[in-house]
């Protein structure tokens, strides 16, 4: 069952021991005063903060740099965006081939704002997924009553990615060895009946898992979303850290 929650790099660092209650209380917190702050500081702060964290439990820079990747190529497009096409206050015109393209300073600005804010909120998500097994972040989801029915299948959705994943390796890498993907044609044919496979794959293993926990006394209810109680120990330097981020935010 190791498949069942996410891999934690650097697991014997402090935070990756804490509550994921705590733990999804604070980000969502941080998220909050992310998005809610006009200015340019906090939000980087928060975004170097958080890139030190997973640094600091054991992510590996290359995997922090895929995971951050998409979210900056967004904030990319968004601060060109706002530079060229929004604002009032021309800062550098040029016209290449005979087109008109003006900077404008307070559309670079707010371009400006607008993608510190999403390297924030992606360093506190980043952070949080890394230092947090997958089964214990979906349990404190099912705490702040997010609906149980779409926890379980959450939860059994992400156990089957990886048998699906192994299933679609396997059948991929037996179609290359018969050349099945040699030509536009034979390539297109060949992922179609690979899809396929992996529908029908997916379907029979939902019918068997669904036996074998009938068979095993399933009730609707996962024991894996039981909860201890909290610990002050936890839960006062998250709020601590909280207030004073508060104070940071409110500067």
């Amino acid at each position: 069952m190791r498949h069942l929650h996410t891999p934690t790099p650097g697991s014997s660092h402090p935070v990756t021991s804490l509550d994921a209650r705590v733990k999804l209380l604070t980000a969502l917190a941080l998220l909050v005063m992310v998005v809610s702050h006009g200015g340019v500081l906090f939000p980087l702060l928060v975004a170097m903060a958080g890139s030190a964290l997973c640094l600091a439990i054991g992510v590996r820079p290359r995997l922090l740099l895929l995971r951050f990747a998409e979210p900056l190529l967004l904030a990319v497009i968004v601060l060109l965006l706002k530079s060229f096409f929004s604002g009032s206050e021309p800062l550098w015109h040029a016209s290449p081939g005979g087109i008109d393209m003006t900077l404008h300073r307070d559309g670079l600005l707010e371009g400006v704002r607008i993608a510190v804010r999403i390297a924030g909120a992606v360093a506190v998500v980043a952070a949080v997924g890394f230092a947090t097994p997958f089964t214990e972040l979906l349990a404190a989801l099912a705490w702040l009553r997010v609906p149980r029915g779409l926890i379980e299948v959450t939860i059994f959705a992400w156990r089957y990615l990886f048998v699906l994943a192994d299933d679609a390796q396997v059948i991929h890498a037996a179609q290359r060895n018969r050349l099945g993907y040699v030509g536009l044609r034979r390539g297109i044919r060949s992922f179609g009946t690979l899809a396929g496979a992996l529908v029908i794959k997916a379907f029979d293993s939902s019918q068997t898992m669904t036996t074998a926990m009938v068979q095993r006394g399933y009730d609707g209810t996962l024991p894996l979303l039981a909860h201890r109680p909290l610990r002050t120990a936890e839960v006062l330097p998250a709020a601590t850290m909280v207030f004073l981020m508060g104070a940071l935010w409110r500067l």
